[in-house]
């Protein structure tokens, strides 16, 4: 899939309302909802999964994609890839879980949900299942860690290509055999005090991950449009506070990062 060299400077004219479909996923004992994206044109298409953080897939009101999630999915559509946004809450009746002490979704429950997104994938006749990649913020990073521990996905689909957005490493880092098992990029905040980017840099050294740190940036830097502020009473973090907003030199080279990684894998 090959890419206008000129897409990065022209972030500001991308569409700003990407048509979704609501789309059912099958999961154990639960059918999970996703928003469902496709380009124009017949396909086959590239896939992108994309795994929504601890404040839910939607907005404050429910109505529409958060900003974060629809600002990548325009990039994503305007350069021909079909996005899959499953929604890990609906189903088990919550909105958001980053306020919650006694979390009822976990990273590794929701790894279960990721392997049966990816097995709709497989099913629908106009994607390219051989061209799937993944990417996650916080929680859903997360997700994506357990997704990629070894054998999970063996005997399915399997990504080529994998980002991980601000990522919680601390219980990852317990299973002495993790590994991712694909090529996987963790792009971090350098002064993220949400989510610790020591736990991450560790476990990257000793496994070969690809990782990359903006320094000064803060978790969310990646937000379209979010000016940094203290977020309060989060269940996560000790004291409950912690910075989160934009940083545009890190939100810019991370697009570039992860745009350009798509146009050499796919």
């Amino acid at each position: 899939m090959l890419f206008s060299c000129g897409w990065l400077l022209a972030t500001a004219l991308l569409p700003r309302a990407t048509a979704a479909e609501q789309v059912n996923i099958p999961a154990g004992e639960l059918t999970l909802t996703a928003e469902w994206l496709k380009p124009a044109g017949a396909g086959p298409y590239p896939v992108v999964v994309a795994l929504h953080g601890c404040g839910g897939l939607y907005n404050r009101t429910g109505d529409r994609l958060g900003a974060r999630h629809q600002d990548w999915v325009d990039r994503l559509v305007a350069a021909g890839y079909a996005v899959l946004l499953p929604d890990s809450f609906k189903a088990r009746g919550v909105m958001q879980i980053c306020t919650m002490h006694d979390r009822p979704v976990t990273p590794k429950v929701r790894a279960d949900d990721t392997r049966s997104a990816l097995a709709w994938i497989a099913l629908q006749p106009y994607v390219d299942a051989k061209r799937v990649a993944m990417l996650g913020w916080s929680h859903g990073a997360m997700t994506l860690l357990w997704t990629l521990r070894p054998g999970f996905l063996d005997g399915g689909v399997k990504p080529v290509q994998a980002f991980a957005f601000y990522p919680g490493c601390r219980e990852i880092a317990k299973l002495l055999d993790w590994k991712p098992s694909v090529p996987l990029t963790m792009l971090v905040g350098a002064a993220d005090d949400w989510t610790n980017p020591g736990p991450c840099r560790e476990l990257a050294k000793s496994t070969g991950v690809r990782f990359i740190e903006y320094p000064g940036a803060y978790h969310g830097f990646d937000d379209p449009g979010g000016t940094v502020r203290v977020r309060k009473g989060l269940s996560a973090v000790k004291g409950g506070e912690a910075h989160v907003g934009t940083d545009p030199a890190a939100r810019a080279a991370a697009i570039a990062e992860v745009m350009g990684t798509l146009q050499r894998q796919h």
